[in-house]
């Protein structure tokens, strides 16, 4: 499993900083980071990953990520691998009882998800995007301790 869900967040990342128009060409990326799967395999893990192919400005077709709005791609010079390494969170900020989560395209949603999923009395709820996630965060608590609460649920938070 552990193999899939890697090559799962590699395709995540493959998607999110590559133009990419066919399933021959994700092969061939995929393949470079390591992978070795069939067209089939690919084709599941594309489904699973709620991918679709969307129009470009220049008119070609591209894969894209769920909530990828306006096909933002990650100016990166960093490998595959090494991105991989990276947590999907980024940074938090809050304002009055609103909570913003900044994190790597893509990982919004899954991290929002965790959060929801955990029951942190000391949030309410959350709206993600693709690499945004506002949480509404209970009147009575402190930054400090939603943080902390976060923590349990985004380790790279600590």
């Amino acid at each position: 499993m552990k193999e899939k869900n890697n090559r799962l967040e590699a395709l995540r990342l493959i998607i999110s900083s590559q133009r990419m128009g066919s399933q021959e060409e994700l092969l061939g990326a995929l393949q470079k980071e390591g992978f070795q799967l069939t067209q089939a395999t690919l084709s599941r893990d594309l489904k699973q990953l709620k991918v679709a192919k969307a129009a470009t400005m220049g008119g070609d077709y591209v894969y894209v990520l769920p909530n990828e709005t306006m096909y933002k791609r990650v100016g990166t010079s960093s490998s595959v691998r090494e991105m991989m390494q990276m947590p999907g969170f980024m940074s938090i900020n809050f304002s009055g009882n609103i909570g913003v989560i900044k994190t790597r395209p893509g990982y919004a949603s899954a991290i929002a998800w965790n959060i929801d999923r955990s029951n942190i009395t000391q949030i309410l709820g959350t709206i993600a995007g693709d690499d945004c996630i506002f949480i509404v965060v209970s009147e009575d608590c402190t930054h400090q301790e939603v943080v902390d609460a976060l923590a349990e649920v985004i380790p790279s938070l600590k």
